[in-house]
């Protein structure tokens, strides 16, 4: 009986088994106040939560690495692939638009995961974001070796209604046409001969119209006609789609009788990936799925 108890006592276990309130009562402890400490960063209710995450200091990582200017596709494509792994696995997200070395996801407004609270939807994201970018990374550089891991940092921001939250999202589009206008001029500059000193000063104080007038003048470049992810980045959502599946065998009675199975339509929702302008409603107009058709507005 003796040993029963040591083993009883030093097994937690069969401790756990043989009492399973024990555990309960072991885990607290006159150490538990400092859980008082601890803030309440639950997201407030019906805003609609966005977390967006950038690289950290990307200049050297893009550098590092060798990605080609303006724009290297591959490095896209990888920020894309991260994209959806995330919406893949949270699947509250109901949009994400990405340019560059950043992306914002949109949560469901009535999302409820982990509670809503800001520190555990933030961590998770950012995360499994950089994992799946590292994971990728072999598949879309093949002939390069990653140097170091790569580091991404984010936030959390609440929008209270769809109208900011579409003027936040078109604040990202215009940031991605801005950059990437100045962005390919300068380096059609720098292409040409011209330091980057010299390609700077060339730019300074021009417009839009002037960097697309150096574009087209100079370099034969029409802005307009560039490959669409390069000038409005990537748009990330979910779609329904109906597929014909043909069960292994009969699943109904019907077609125990008739011995064969029927084709069912099923319901597929899959991501896709768009490079369009969400400034304009006619995108919105065109998917109401995404925004709700009852809450577009409000």
């Amino acid at each position: 009986m003796l040993s029963l108890l040591r083993l009883y006592n030093t097994t937690p276990q069969l401790s756990y088994i043989l009492n399973p309130h024990k555990l309960q009562i072991m885990a607290k402890s006159r150490f538990e106040y400092v859980k008082k400490f601890e803030q309440d960063d639950r997201c407030l209710l019906g805003c609609w939560i966005v977390v967006r995450i950038d690289g950290r200091s990307f200049h050297k990582f893009t550098s590092e690495h060798l990605f080609a200017k303006p724009n290297d596709l591959s490095a896209l494509k990888l920020m894309d692939v991260a994209a959806c792994s995330v919406m893949e696995e949270f699947r509250d997200i109901i949009f994400a638009y990405g340019q560059s070395d950043e992306y914002s996801f949109i949560f469901d407004r009535k999302m409820s995961l982990f509670n809503r609270r800001s520190s555990k939807i933030l961590t998770n994201l950012v995360s499994l974001f950089t994992s799946s970018y590292t994971y990728n990374w072999r598949i879309h550089f093949p002939n390069t070796e990653l140097k170091y891991p790569p580091a991404f940092d984010g936030r959390v921001v609440l929008y209270p209604n769809t109208i900011v939250l579409k003027d936040y999202l078109s604040w990202r589009q215009a940031d991605c046409h801005i950059n990437n206008l100045y962005n390919t001029a300068f380096w059609e500059i720098v292409k040409s001969g011209k330091s980057h000193v010299e390609a700077a000063a060339r730019l300074k104080d021009t417009f839009s119209s002037g960097k697309n007038e150096i574009l087209f003048s100079e370099f034969g470049i029409n802005y307009n006609k560039i490959e669409p992810r390069y000038r409005k980045g990537s748009c990330l959502f979910w779609i329904d789609k109906m597929t014909e599946k043909s069960p292994e065998g009969p699943d109904t009675v019907g077609e125990f009788i008739t011995g064969g199975a029927c084709k069912k339509p099923r319901v597929c929702r899959e991501i896709t990936v768009s490079h369009e302008d969400i400034i304009s409603e006619v995108f919105w107009s065109n998917h109401p799925q995404i925004l709700g058709q009852d809450i577009v507005n409000s």
